[in-house]
């Protein structure tokens, strides 16, 4: 197995200024003037993120549990994870607790916390938090005002079809596919939780 690289302290970059550019509702963007490691400066544009959750719920029969949802930012429907984001203060399993049964109906007796992501690094603080959830049981889902998506199962070989055809673009979907793949094969394994 290699070894990570070592420590990364001579790229760090120090922050000299920061302007807040949009206070929004849900994001927040800022333009930072920083200190490169060569002594120059630069200005970052980012967004700060609240971070967010994403559920990989597994069916009794193996399938998944997917949603298709329009993302106004592209202007076209997308394949995804039943995912949302944290509300402050909000412990990161009862956020994906209410995420998977407000939008799917579905409650699972059993979790499993794979780790985190950060799926746009170059512009955003966004952190996802990956859960797996399994023994499934059914219910009426619980949109929030304004959300609409459809709910429908897929095989992981579905899945990976769409993804490489094209048809299945999302990141943290993506991300979440390699863990599901590598987790059903046995490479890594989760340690699981009975429902809190």
């Amino acid at each position: 197995m290699s070894q990570l690289p070592g420590p990364a302290e001579h790229l760090k970059e120090e922050t000299l200024s920061s302007q807040e550019l949009l206070r929004g509702n849900f994001l927040h963007a800022l333009r930072d003037q920083v200190r490169l490691p060569d002594g120059s400066q630069a200005s970052r544009e980012y967004v700060r993120h609240p971070g967010a959750v994403v559920i990989v719920a597994e069916l009794p029969d193996g399938r998944y549990v997917l949603e298709r949802q329009w993302r106004y930012p592209l202007h076209r429907a997308f394949i995804e994870f039943p995912a949302g984001k944290l509300d402050a203060g909000e412990d990161l399993l009862a956020c994906a607790q209410r995420e998977l049964r407000e939008e799917t109906g579905y409650q699972a007796r059993e979790w499993a916390y794979a780790g985190p992501m950060h799926p746009v690094i170059s512009y955003s603080t966004e952190v996802i938090h990956i859960f797996f959830a399994r023994g499934l049981e059914a219910g009426a889902p619980k949109l929030d005002q304004g959300e609409f998506l459809d709910v429908f199962p897929a095989s992981l070989e579905e899945l990976l079809a769409w993804s490489r055809d094209g048809h299945l673009t999302d990141g943290k979907t993506l991300s979440c596919l390699l863990w599901a793949q590598n987790l059903r094969s046995g490479l890594w394994p989760l340690t699981w939780t009975d429902r809190v």
